[in-house]
């Protein structure tokens, strides 16, 4: 135990003595060895640049905006949308013709259908071909609106247009009957009622509906209530046709 126990140092000593100016050496000539850094790939340079140093503003504008992520700005004419029908954009739009002038819904073959749909905005999602008021962000269905609420309302009746005509879409319609309807309790629009003359009528009480009937006339024997009923000669072929068909009743 003892000659093993003196043994162990010296071998370490030697191999202390050995490897220690290999390690020194291999140092030495990493230091000295020139580094090279190879770029990176083209795809990672952007992310790279990204991560290290911050964008600067010019980067930012010129940037792509995605259309998906871009925030929808409100129309200009929510608040007061009667101004809309009097500006240069919608004139140059509609002219002086209604909204619903030359509308047609894409369906298939030549007939289109009885009903309109239901609505043409579900949440984010609007369909291939909105209505009239849907397909434009400026019209809002408004008491006050009176100029596009007139567009809908026949001008000889009176009545609100069958939206198979316009190709309003139902929830529209709806918002437009409720809209003229507010309007007329308002004193906005006016109420169209047919003038009728009563002067030539007569209201007393000798007029025939409400007066007396008249006494029966005085009959003589053989005579007829009607002096016209014995004038009338019954058809012969007739008469025999009536005789034929209720002889088990006659007397």
């Amino acid at each position: 135990m003892a000659a093993c126990g003196r043994v162990v140092p010296q071998v370490l000593r030697r191999l202390s003595s050995s490897v220690w100016p290999v390690c020194g050496q291999v140092q030495v000539c990493l230091q000295r060895a020139p580094v090279r850094l190879h770029p990176a790939p083209a795809q990672f340079q952007s992310s790279v640049r990204f991560l290290c140093s911050p964008a600067s503003l010019q980067d930012e504008a010129a940037a792509p905006v995605d259309e998906a992520e871009a925030p929808v700005t409100e129309s200009r004419y929510k608040d007061a949308p009667w101004t809309y029908l009097e500006s240069a954009e919608y004139v140059e739009r509609y002219a002086s013709d209604p909204v619903w002038t030359g509308y047609r819904r894409n369906h298939k073959g030549g007939i289109p259908p009885q009903k309109t749909r239901r609505t043409c905005i579900r949440g984010t999602k609007v369909c291939g071909n909105p209505c009239p008021v849907c397909r434009d962000p400026n019209l809002f269905i408004h008491p006050q609106n009176v100029k596009l609420l007139e567009q809908f309302i026949s001008p000889h009746t009176g009545t609100l247009y069958d939206p198979t005509r316009t190709g309003v879409c139902m929830k529209q319609q709806k918002n437009l009957d409720k809209a003229i309807n507010t309007a007329r309790d308002q004193g906005l629009l006016p109420f169209r009622i047919p003038y009728v003359d009563f002067s030539g009528e007569d209201y007393s009480n000798s007029h025939d509906a409400v007066g007396r009937t008249a006494p029966p006339p005085s009959l003589q024997s053989g005579e007829n209530w009607y002096h016209w009923y014995g004038e009338i000669t019954p058809d012969e072929g007739e008469l025999a046709k009536v005789k034929k068909m209720y002889k088990a009743y006659l007397k």
